[in-house]
């Protein structure tokens, strides 16, 4: 099994036993995106994505304010606190900045 499979089991498995909403976040070359995931119905509450803002930033500002903006929608829902599922993707670059967007933006993980 690869390191990245092994990780994002690993990460995986640890939202599903405590309940929480889960954040959950997919990178490609060119874009990122987060959803904010009902574990228990089995629903996606809310999702953003930085598709539609167009390629004059850099990417990790573009992470950030992907973050800002699932954020903002978050606290206008009332859905303060999440668990971050970072998949197979290390804590580094635009899942970081993402991360540090939301928590600034007002959830809690």
């Amino acid at each position: 099994m690869s390191t990245a499979k092994s990780r994002k089991r690993k990460v995986r498995s640890a939202s599903i036993n405590n309940g929480r909403l889960r954040l959950s976040v997919y990178k490609s070359n060119t874009n990122i995106y987060a959803q904010i995931i009902d574990e228990v119905n089995g629903r996606t509450l809310l999702e953003a994505s930085s598709i539609k803002m167009g390629t004059g930033q850099k990417q990790t500002a573009r992470a950030a304010e992907v973050g800002r903006l699932l954020a903002e929608k978050a606290v206008a829902a009332s859905l303060k606190s999440v668990w971050f599922d970072r998949g197979q993707y290390k804590f580094t670059g635009r899942i970081k900045a993402l991360a540090e967007a939301a928590r600034a933006g007002g959830l809690e993980f």
